[in-house]
């Protein structure tokens, strides 16, 4: 079987045929994360915990070129900031869990393995999901990094020789991966815009990919474009206008974090709780939360949060959960039978809206904007935002 078809296929069928009344709840999650395993500054028990503590349910550590198997020491930064953290973490877990050592005059700690944090702070309200960037650069210097969520064993970066063939190998692995084992897994692109490096014909020209970063937290990845290159939210549209064009499923939108930065903060560093996806899934295991991404069960969010989301019957729903004092401007986005790009075609403040899908479109997206000022924003000014998936008239 083609790998990059089955991928298509099996969330064609969960669209298809999931049942209308099953029994979904809504788990918060980020899919992009780093730790001291690559070029975060901090320990993966701590990073874990803060998202414990913070209300998410499912995180994925997706370090650069790693699954975090093996020894690896970190040697610790002669720095307050960081022997602090250091101290911190001894004695959050303890001695008997920390394996450190002196060697002149700095500490070296032996970093814990994705089973060891794994088996320590997981539980039944709170899911690890396996993960790596694979991490290439074209001609030697052009930054193409591809995540892959539950991956069961580590895929080396291809470096090939152009943007758009570093791509389909990264995503090509993970997919050939995901029919080898049987395990679900999927691919997604990260931060187009990080050193103006992926553009919009790039993504176009893929075969197989489903997912891709609409929003990233981190600082320099250009999320709104520049006055001559898109934004990624442009970039969506155009993707899936060609998408369709050629009867190829629609590309689905991530909101990560993308941090690395957990001591120092502002939009100077790529810090936590920017950008996160509320999926509606059946349980809280990687299988569910995959299946439910792939059916497009899920938004993507930065501070808004919904009550409801629904697509059925042809109704696309939203309901938004309400914050005293703060108001809501929701836009559909269409793209309009033979038309080349979308349009807002209804704007309603509220926190609800029904809008009917018809086969005048081609497909139909939501974007919720409030008058809430984001804290510690990516960029000074943004106000909390989420996407809904975009959906169509099958």
């Amino acid at each position: 079987m083609n790998y990059r078809y089955s991928f298509f296929l099996l969330g064609c069928l969960i669209i298809t045929c999931a049942p209308e009344k099953e029994s979904l709840t809504w788990y918060k999650g980020n899919l992009h994360t780093h730790t001291y395993w690559s070029d975060g500054d901090e320990f993966p028990e701590l990073v874990l915990d803060w998202y414990k503590s913070q209300g998410y349910d499912f995180v994925a550590l997706s370090d650069h070129n790693t699954l975090a198997q093996g020894e690896k020491w970190k040697v610790i930064a002669k720095s307050p900031l960081y022997e602090a953290s250091f101290q911190k973490y001894l004695e959050k877990f303890g001695a008997d869990w920390v394996v450190y050592k002196n060697d002149t005059g700095r500490i070296q700690v032996k970093l814990k393995t994705f089973a060891e944090y794994k088996s320590k702070i997981e539980d039944t309200g709170f899911l690890i999901i396996p993960s790596e960037e694979i991490t290439n650069y074209v001609a030697g210097k052009i930054p193409v990094h591809v995540n892959a969520t539950n991956l069961q064993k580590i895929i080396v970066p291809s470096n090939a020789p152009t943007v758009v063939e570093t791509i389909q190998q990264s995503v090509d692995a993970v997919l050939r991966q995901r029919e080898e084992t049987g395990v679900p897994m999927f691919p997604h692109i990260n931060h187009p815009n990080f050193g103006w490096a992926i553009t919009v014909d790039d993504l176009i020209a893929l075969q197989g990919e489903r997912f891709f970063e609409v929003y990233n937290g981190h600082p320099l990845v250009n999320n709104y474009g520049d006055s001559v290159r898109m934004g990624t939210e442009v970039m969506w549209d155009k993707i899936n206008w060609a998408y369709t064009k050629r009867n190829q499923p629609l590309m689905y939108g991530l909101a990560t974090d993308d941090s690395h930065s957990y001591h120092q903060f502002g939009s100077a560093f790529s810090n936590a709780g920017r950008g996160w996806v509320m999926v509606q899934a059946k349980k809280l295991d990687a299988l569910s939360v995959i299946e439910a991404m792939e059916a497009g069960r899920y938004y993507a969010s930065t501070g808004v949060t919904f009550s409801k989301l629904s697509f059925t019957n042809n109704q696309l729903q939203i309901e938004i959960a309400e914050e005293g004092g703060v108001s809501y401007t929701i836009e559909v986005i269409g793209l309009k039978a033979g038309a080349n790009e979308t349009e807002v075609v209804q704007i309603k403040q509220g926190t609800h809206i029904n809008f009917e899908v018809t086969n005048k479109y081609v497909f139909v997206r939501i974007r919720v904007t409030s008058t809430k000022q984001k804290e510690n924003p990516f960029q000074d000014g943004d106000l909390e935002m989420a996407w809904t998936q975009p959906v169509s008239v099958k």
